[in-house]
């Protein structure tokens, strides 16, 4: 796998690309970089990695168990330290879902999508952040 960032502008702005997509990702730093404000900030990514990969795994997981999801959603918390490098130390994925879902099937879903399946999870937790996570039905 390999990607690519190719800078846009005198400051910090750059255009990030993969051999695996041609979709497009802006990412930019902080106003005191020279960030102007036109892509996301790479600790951003982080938690959108993070985020992203476990919930392709526990939709996949959930509608192998024939729940009916009708929607899906994420919120990823990240707080990090104060000290330099400002590194995460505690995380949580809030999983929203729509649907007639069992919540027993639903919660065994998350556990093996966040620590089973999730490679993203498993590299954040190997560098010591603590992760937690929680389901919402509606």
């Amino acid at each position: 796998m390999k990607v690519e960032l190719k800078r846009l502008n005198q400051g910090v702005h750059f255009e990030a690309s993969s051999e695996l997509s041609s979709v497009k990702v802006n990412i930019d730093g902080p106003d005191s970089i020279g960030g102007e404000g036109k892509g996301v900030r790479p600790m951003e990514l982080v938690l959108m990695a993070l985020g992203s990969c476990s919930v392709f795994d526990l939709t996949t997981i959930l509608q192998k168990q024939r729940q009916d999801l009708q929607d899906i959603q994420v919120e990823v918390q990240g707080d990090r330290r104060e000290e330099i490098p400002n590194i995460f130390t505690k995380i949580h994925i809030a999983f929203k879902l729509k649907g007639d879902i069992d919540e027993a099937k639903a919660q065994k879903a998350a556990e093996l999508a966040v620590k089973k399946y999730c490679s993203v999870h498993d590299m954040l937790a190997n560098g010591g952040i603590d992760i937690t996570y929680s389901i919402q039905i509606n």
